[in-house]
């Protein structure tokens, strides 16, 4: 697509719309920059103004949209607000950041998506590629904007996405070499309303693959499998529950693929640094796109030896006074909460709690008996998860107006041989910036309870 003399509206000023604003200014293009926040809530505005980059703040571009040749959205902006509707009525292109930046992509894409997993997945992923590529760039929704290195992209770089479904919105030639969906659960049906759209915009990742293109799917998650009808690619399945006669897959505490002809052990999980059955599904999600990717088996063992897991995910913090402090403030749904619960293997006492993103707590807080301690709740859904657990006959419960109070609540509850787990089930907006926020005031508390 040609973007010199265009007139584009890009909406959001977060990352990934400055940094598709300031690409398109490079570009040729005339930009105005939009955010519904009021000028003075924003930051570098003044530097932007002085790009030649235009600015409409303080409310949705309603009266302006159909002034532009093309609408690019940032993924946090919902694409059901009137000025997306009009924008489309008046026949003007909208899509999102992630899409610009593929136009502009000169080398093969990997995209990783699911609910749960997708930035340790796409971190491992990136390593593995990097130990044979240093042209790799990992950009997306794990926090670097796909924007912002696609200027320094060449034929032989690789980039490495992770995609969530709000980046999938308004997708149109997005077309990866390899593309993976870890697994689904309900999650953001606050935005997207209903499981089916939900899935719809995490499928959108392999729709413009071919016969000659790979889709990694989770074989032991039946929304992932029935995926396997609905794409081009040739699909290469993981497995933690069985074993498979193509694919790659845990059994016994050791992780074995048949893949090309070739079968082999890759390695134990005892070798790995990441625990839970969850990591097991990632490192074997990132060896089967490794592997697609022409990587050796004895490279990629030797990355994921070497793997330590990502900040902010079952992170262990510090033990004081003989309680283990774990940083999970990526658990923001319900799944990824249960999946650190279930990791501990000590008492929890357990903070949860944030904003609401209109799912239900059951499956998680029917856990909570003979693995969690107390709980502590924080946020918006403290009475939705109050009411679930009290269903499931858990009562041990602490209501909390700060993240200071429940910090200071859970040293006070937890006792020699506890652990006390950030692992919220919800979004950290409304409290929080954002999850990154969120896990680093943890740590930081934790650092102070260590010196007090």
């Amino acid at each position: 697509m040609e973007y010199r003399g265009k007139k584009v509206l890009v909406c959001g000023m977060a990352k990934s719309g400055i940094a598709a604003a300031e690409m398109l200014c490079r570009l040729g293009a005339s930009v105005t920059l939009q955010d519904s926040k009021k000028r003075e809530e924003l930051q570098n505005v003044s530097e932007l103004e002085n790009m030649g980059i235009a600015l409409y703040t303080g409310k949705n571009p309603d009266d302006i949209v159909t002034q532009y040749d093309l609408v690019v959205m940032s993924p946090g902006v919902p694409c059901d607000l009137p000025f997306v509707l009009e924008a489309e009525k008046a026949g003007i292109p909208v899509i999102s950041e992630v899409e610009f930046a593929f136009t502009l992509t000169p080398c093969p894409v990997i995209a990783i998506t699911g609910t749960n997993g997708k930035t340790t997945t796409t971190t491992l992923v990136g390593e593995l590629m990097r130990a044979v590529n240093p042209k790799t760039e990992v950009v997306g929704n794990i926090g670097v904007s796909y924007s912002s290195v696609v200027e320094q992209l060449e034929k032989d770089s690789v980039v490495v996405a992770e995609i969530s479904s709000f980046q999938m919105e308004k997708a149109v030639t997005f077309h990866p070499h390899i593309s993976a969906v870890l697994n689904i659960s309900p999650d953001h049906l606050n935005r997207h309303k209903t499981m089916e759209t939900y899935i719809e915009m995490k499928e959108r990742v392999f729709y413009n693959q071919t016969a000659q293109d790979v889709t990694v799917l989770n074989e032991a998650d039946p929304v992932c499998r029935a995926m396997a009808e609905k794409t081009a690619a040739r699909v290469f399945f993981f497995s933690s529950q069985r074993e498979l006669t193509e694919g790659i897959w845990l059994k016994d505490g050791e992780i074995f693929y048949a893949w090309d002809g070739k079968k082999e052990k890759l390695l134990a999980v005892d070798e790995l640094q990441i625990l839970g059955v969850h990591n097991y599904e990632n490192v074997m999600a990132a060896a089967a796109i490794a592997l697609c990717a022409g990587v050796a088996s004895e490279t990629i063992r030797e990355v994921l030896r070497a793997f330590r897991g990502v900040e902010h995910r079952i992170e262990y913090v510090a033990t004081v006074d003989g309680v283990d402090y774990y940083n999970d403030s990526k658990g923001t749904n319900t799944d990824a909460s249960i999946r650190a619960v279930l990791a501990m293997k000590k008492p929890i006492v357990l903070i949860g709690g944030g904003y609401d993103k209109g799912v239900s707590f059951d499956d998680w807080t029917a856990l909570f008996q003979g693995r969690v301690k107390k709980l502590v709740l924080i946020g918006k859904t403290a009475p939705k998860i109050r009411a679930s657990a009290q269903k499931q006959g858990f009562y041990d419960i602490v209501d909390c107006d700060t993240f200071e109070e429940a910090m200071q609540t859970c040293k006070k509850e937890a006792k020699e041989g506890d652990c006390v787990l950030l692992s919220p089930a919800c979004a950290s907006w409304g409290m929080f910036d954002n999850y990154e926020q969120r896990g680093r005031i943890f740590k930081e508390i934790v650092q102070r309870f260590m010196t007090e």
